[in-house]
């Protein structure tokens, strides 16, 4: 089997793999409680057919008029960036339903979480923009600005993704959650574009068809791994049970109590007279005391 045929054979497997997680996902109604991991779902599911047919016509394999591959090779150039653009913003919301499911029983830190969340992927998208080199010019400058997008959701998917395994026993979280399962697959993945692109800028040409070899077998990897996250049977959430004086306990009630408006108390002031009260009280006790001795004297 040539190495051309074999890439063919795991992007025939890349696509039937992410159709069983589709079907799956969909069947089990996931998509309700994730929707934008649905979304991501949909988008490949369309996308790869589209980007498979543009390639191969690009590559002169369906036509060999130049004309027409010159036109599946422009359509194919702004497909897949546009493709990696869009999976770039859907991640940003798939990262936030992840937090927001992990979190679920401390509706206080989620609710505060959520908020540091937003403004990390504002602080993200400006960092994007303002570092991105524009290393293209006209229309083709939207590649630098899908590459830089996607470096930063990449970071914040393996800082969600060590938060999330840090915090399991806090949180009662269990490695069976598709919470959990959903943030180890873009792990895995993320952690694949970082080891090859650094292994690309530092090797040979000659090692780039084995390193493909190597990423497409890891894509692969974490596709099974969401293919029996969604195919197994997810253990129910037992309701968080945790004693009064429970650091986190503390930490929830104090996010709950923050964004809501201060009780107002209203405190009575004591009455501005009642040093004359005192005076005009020890007045009568003087003066009855010395009527009631001129009386025994008399």
């Amino acid at each position: 089997m040539s190495s051309q045929t074999a890439m063919i054979m795991m992007g025939l497997a890349e696509f039937l793999l992410l159709a069983v997680i589709g079907f799956i996902f969909w069947k089990k109604a996931l998509h309700r409680r994730f929707p934008a991991m649905g979304s991501y779902l949909a988008l490949r599911l369309i996308s790869t057919p589209i980007l498979a047919v543009l390639l191969l016509g690009k590559t002169g394999h369906l036509v060999t008029a130049r004309t027409f591959e010159i036109d599946c090779g422009l359509g194919y150039l702004f497909t897949f960036w546009g493709d990696y653009l869009a999976r770039a913003v859907l991640l940003y919301f798939i990262c936030m339903e992840v937090f927001r499911s992990a979190l679920s029983a401390m509706p206080g830190l989620q609710k505060l979480g959520s908020v540091i969340f937003r403004w990390a992927v504002v602080v993200s998208v400006l960092v994007t923009i303002s570092s991105v080199s524009f290393s293209h010019r006209g229309i083709l400058v939207f590649q630098d600005v899908a590459l830089s997008l996607m470096r930063s959701v990449s970071v914040l998917e393996l800082c969600l993704l060590a938060f999330l395994c840090l915090s399991m026993n806090a949180l009662h979280l269990s490695v069976r959650d598709m919470a959990f399962g959903i943030a180890l697959g873009f792990g895995i993945m993320t952690s694949n574009d970082f080891v090859t692109a650094s292994l690309i800028n530092k090797s040979s040409s000659s090692l780039t068809t084995p390193l493909e070899f190597v990423y497409e077998s890891v894509i692969l990897l974490a596709l099974g791994t969401w293919v029996a996250y969604c195919a197994l049977p997810e253990p129910r959430r037992k309701p968080l049970v945790m004693p009064v004086n429970s650091t986190i306990y503390r930490w929830n009630e104090i996010a709950s109590a923050l964004g809501h408006p201060v009780t107002q108390v209203a405190v009575q002031q004591p009455a501005s007279s009642f040093f004359l009260t005192d005076v005009e009280n020890v007045v009568d006790r003087v003066l009855s005391r010395n009527l009631k001795r001129r009386e025994s004297e008399s």
